[in-house]
Order: C-alpha cells, then sequence, then structure tokens
C-alpha cells in the first residue's frame, strides 16, 4: 500500500484514466469493426470520417500511438475506397 497522500490519490487517478481510455478504445474498435461491415459506399464515407476523429483524438491524447493510428486510418481508407 501507498505510504503517501500523493502516492494513494495518484493510484486513484491512474484507474479513473485507465478505465476512460478502455472505454474509448473499445468506441474506437467497435466503430471500425461497423466500418468494415457496411457494403454501401455513402454510408461508409460517412462512418470513416467519424472514425478517422475518434484514432485522430486517441493518438492526440496518447492513449494509441500516433503511427498505430496512421496505420489503421491507412488501412480502413484502403477499405472504403475499394467498396
Amino acid at each position: 500500500m501507498a505510504n503517501h497522500k500523493s502516492a494513494v490519490k495518484r493510484i486513484r487517478s491512474n484507474n479513473a484514466k485507465s478505465i476512460r481510455n478502455k472505454y474509448w478504445l473499445k468506441t474506437c474498435r467497435t466503430s471500425i469493426k461497423k466500418l468494415k461491415k457496411v457494403k454501401d459506399k455513402k454510408e461508409a464515407q460517412s462512418l470513416l470520417k467519424i472514425t478517422v476523429s475518434m484514432l485522430d483524438k486517441l493518438a492526440k491524447k496518447r492513449i494509441i500511438h500516433k503511427n498505430k493510428a496512421s496505420n489503421i486510418k491507412s488501412s480502413i481508407s484502403k477499405f472504403v475506397n475499394v467498396i
């Protein structure tokens, strides 16, 4: 157990941030899966816009690495262009 007040607070805040980060990661993964199931080009393009925005926000907040975000954006963009 932590010996200082600040260490106890850090543990609490880390847990809260971890839960928040897991939520946003899961939301993004769900959005990507939803995008890959779509067969309509217009609907895929609108979902692509939302998903790319979400990935950029996650990379900006350093929840995921910027290169990983870029790789995912590239792959889903290729997918939408093939439809």
